[in-house]
């Protein structure tokens, strides 16, 4: 059983040095350029390492995909906004695109690199779903006709939204400035169709 959890202890430490060996080549050089045999050696690992734990250079940009989203999902937590399901999702629009901006270079080739050839169906749109669904809470501020269709598609369509502005973004069709306001209106255009009539007024003003 120790040997176990030593074992496994090493696999999560070599994968983090891969990671971390991966994002420090992309901060360098801005494109995802580099070749597995320059990962090992920057992470300081064999030249098999990498492929033994993530197969590809595929996954690995999916890894770092979900470190980033992992990181929106701290933050949102530890922030923990007041309000009902629309509050709480516009706060988790601001903490995701601040989280994107903070280094825009290195997360603009990370989502680039998530259509490397040979990339296999990952957990990242799972995972994104998951951080709007605690968003949006048990939807507070929803019409109560719509809750149970609300709380079933709002999640999903909130992180094909949020996916959609980047698309943009990494194609330089939205700057960096305009990213925050766009990402907002796309989130709000979301819930419009969800929220109580009293709700939709105010906005559509906002």
């Amino acid at each position: 059983m120790v040997e176990m959890s030593v074992r496994e202890q090493k696999r999560t430490l070599a994968r983090e040095a891969v990671l971390d060996a991966a994002e420090r080549l992309l901060r360098a050089d801005g494109a995802a350029s580099f070749s597995m045999r320059e990962l090992a050696a920057e992470a300081g690992v064999s030249f098999a390492t990498p492929f033994n734990q993530f197969g590809s250079k595929a996954a690995i940009a999916q890894a770092l995909s979900a470190r980033r989203i992992d990181l929106m999902s701290e933050r949102f937590l530890e922030a923990a906004p007041a309000g009902d399901a629309i509050s709480c999702v516009l706060a988790a629009v601001s903490i995701a695109v601040a989280v994107m901006l903070e280094e825009p270079q290195i997360n603009r080739a990370i989502i680039r690199s998530l259509g490397f050839p040979g990339a296999k169906p990952s957990e990242v749109s799972a995972q994104s779903r998951a951080l709007w669904a605690t968003a949006f809470g048990d939807g507070d501020g929803v019409d109560p006709a719509l809750a149970k269709i609300a709380a079933e598609r709002a999640p999903e369509q909130l992180a094909i939204g949020f996916r959609g502005c980047l698309s943009f973004w990494i194609a330089d069709e939205i700057t960096d400035a305009q990213l925050p306001e766009k990402a907002r209106a796309t989130a709000l255009t979301v819930l419009l169709g969800f929220v109580e009539p009293t709700r939709r007024a105010g906005l559509l003003r906002s």
